[in-house]
């Protein structure tokens, strides 16, 4: 049986990502980073629902305490604050720096041990918060290193399915394949009731509102 790799953080993007992996009759490796980031718990938690509803054929929980030593970002920097005045332009201070470069490399060698042809990744480029590691051309140079890095009988592809996705199309999408969005979660900052105002929430929101679907998660 052919198998992937695929990145799930515990938000909706990757859990469709994952869930269309399933669909395309991959037998999954669920991996997932615990890298000090501010909703790492609550990231874990539904990481574990997501999987558990995949019934994946292995699973991975890695941690990456050096970003917090890297800092540089809201996400892992306790000492900068999570914007939540609205969409910034350009590349906000809650993107990780270079973060889907070292996942992609721990996701290839974890796919090269165990045989995998495929890996998964949630990006979406035109309705992202404007992170340059979530770019298509970014994502296909990155395949093209690691199958040069790796043995000759290695070869991976690097699946971007929701790459040219809007949010709401993620949503419509989710909800037609029976992902429990329920048990994903998308805010920077809380682990109780999402804030409903950092970039994340609000990119979330509004793709439930131009589905015309209710966020099934609790806000503040």
């Amino acid at each position: 049986m052919k198998k992937a790799v695929c990145i799930i953080s515990g938000g909706m993007d990757s859990a469709l990502s994952a869930k269309i992996a399933e669909i395309e009759g991959y037998e999954i490796i669920a991996l997932h980073f615990n890298y000090g980031q501010r909703t790492q718990n609550k990231e874990l938690e539904c990481f574990r629902k997501i999987t558990k509803a995949l019934e994946v054929a292995a699973s991975y929980e890695i941690d990456l305490p050096f970003f917090e030593q890297i800092g540089a970002s809201a996400l892992t920097d306790k000492d900068i604050e999570v914007p939540t005045g609205g969409l910034e332009e350009g590349v906000p201070v809650t993107y990780v720096p270079f973060r889907n470069g070292i996942f992609l490399s721990i996701a290839a060698a974890v796919a090269e041990k165990h045989g995998a042809q495929a890996l998964f990744i949630g990006v979406v480029e035109e309705d992202s918060s404007g992170y340059p590691d979530c770019r298509e051309s970014y994502i296909t140079k990155m395949q093209e290193a690691i199958n040069l890095g790796t043995k000759d009988e290695t070869n991976i592809e690097i699946k971007m399915p929701l790459v040219s996705l809007k949010k709401s199309q993620i949503v419509q999408k989710s909800l037609e394949l029976g992902v429990a969005l329920e048990d994903t979660w998308s805010c920077y900052q809380a682990e109780e009731k999402a804030c409903g105002l950092c970039d994340s929430c609000r990119l979330r929101l509004r793709g439930f509102e131009q589905a015309g679907m209710k966020d099934p998660i609790r806000y503040a």
